[in-house]
């Protein structure tokens, strides 16, 4: 099975997923069937309460599954123990969240290089892939600025580039544009698909938002825990804009 999951860098085979509420149980995930190929950028829309955070959480290793198969780059996640799927995360995936997540007392390159430090990478090393993953989003010239004294759209981009500084090959997002003013969304999501056309970069990004489901080139929608449509789009890709 592993090599037909190989052409994939994710599939979901048959995913159930049901929360016990301790008075009620929830299905979340029903059946979920799905498979992305790299380098593709997909969104994930639907209502509050469709299942799509819990599926990113699911595809990610953050969460388990009930039921079904979850494969990454021809890896089975039901196999790996969780020091191994948290050593996997970590070497493979970057993520993205609305909350910026950034320590406010480290500067912004400090923040971006923090990943590389915890997984043993020397500090010289980390230091000049961090300033790299700044200056791919733009924001070399603010490495030395703390979160209070960046904008909303340069914290997200620095949030960016932490996920992107252990050169990962699945990005996962979850509503990261939810912060942020439409113009400052816009110019975010041209970024992110600058980034995922250059470097070939495969991205899953949950979002309510309309705008942003459209500069993706497919577009999943979500209801009670199935998919009810999964569509191929033509992007128009955006001219990218400065900090």
């Amino acid at each position: 099975m592993a090599t037909t999951q190989q052409r994939f860098n994710i599939q979901a085979v048959d995913i159930h997923k049901t929360y016990d509420t301790g008075t009620a149980k929830v299905p979340a995930l029903k059946g979920i069937n799905l498979a992305i190929s790299p380098g593709e950028m997909v969104a994930v829309m639907g209502p509050s309460g469709c299942g799509k955070t819990t599926l990113l959480n699911c595809l990610s290793g953050l969460d388990k599954v009930d039921s079904g198969e979850i494969w990454l780059e021809g890896k089975n996640l039901a196999t790996l123990s969780d020091r191994d799927r948290t050593h996997y995360r970590a070497l493979r995936m970057g993520f993205i969240f609305q909350v910026y997540n950034l320590l406010p007392v480290l500067n912004a390159v400090e923040n971006v290089e923090l990943p590389l430090l915890l997984s043993g990478v020397k500090p010289k090393a980390a230091r000049e892939r961090a300033l790299d993953a700044l200056e791919q989003v733009g924001l070399r010239d603010w490495a030395t600025h703390r979160p209070a004294e960046l904008s909303g759209g340069q914290r997200q981009r620095t949030t960016i580039a932490r996920a992107l500084v252990n050169r990962p090959a699945i990005v996962w997002a979850d509503e990261l544009t939810g912060a942020l003013d439409s113009s400052t969304a816009n110019e975010i999501m041209a970024l992110m698909r600058q980034l995922n056309q250059e470097d070939g970069l495969t991205m899953v990004i949950v979002t309510h938002d309309a705008n942003v489901g459209a500069q993706c080139g497919r577009m999943i929608s979500m209801r009670d825990g199935e998919i009810v449509s999964d569509d191929a789009q033509i992007v128009e890709v955006p001219e990218l804009v400065g900090v």
